[in-house]
């Protein structure tokens, strides 16, 4: 016995939401991102969350990962990542923590650079750097325009 229209209609419909759902980017507080999905970010990466607000107004939201890899995600009062920070035995997922700006460190560290076991970024849009050795890895990016007053790059730990 063959499936009624109906049943096919709502079987196609079925597919196709899910390829669609599946397909839409994840709601991440990445760099430059909106902190409201800060908690997202948390859960995605399988972290304890812990949030201090520094002395300036901006906030500083700590994953500490399975791994060990502490995570921190600069949030200025505008509510914006500004800043991305990590350190320990493993490299979080820069997809997810750079969000947007993860293509243009991709094409930025293609570049031939010295070492192997470092990378400077200094772009008009994002500086980074990303350095370490096995099971000792540290790194941060952050974007010159979203820095809030009374902030400094030497501030990011």
């Amino acid at each position: 016995m063959r499936p009624s229209t109906g049943v096919r209609a709502l079987a196609s419909a079925l597919v196709v939401g899910s390829l669609a759902q599946s397909a839409a980017p994840p709601a991440l507080a990445a760099l430059g991102g909106d902190a409201a999905s800060v908690q997202a970010d948390g859960l995605r990466m399988k972290g304890q969350l812990r949030v201090s607000t520094s002395p300036s107004g901006y906030q500083v939201h700590e994953i500490q990962l399975e791994s060990g890899t502490l995570v921190r995600e600069y949030v200025s009062t505008d509510n914006k990542v500004f800043a991305v920070s990590w350190r320990g035995p493993s490299i979080p997922d820069l997809r997810q923590t750079l969000g947007t700006y993860f293509p243009q460190y991709v094409a930025a560290s293609s570049v031939p650079h010295g070492g192997h076991h470092h990378l400077d970024i200094a772009q008009p849009g994002l500086i980074a750097h990303s350095s370490g050795n096995m099971r000792a890895y540290f790194g941060f990016a952050y974007v010159p325009d979203l820095i809030p007053p009374g902030f400094s790059a030497a501030d990011l730990n």
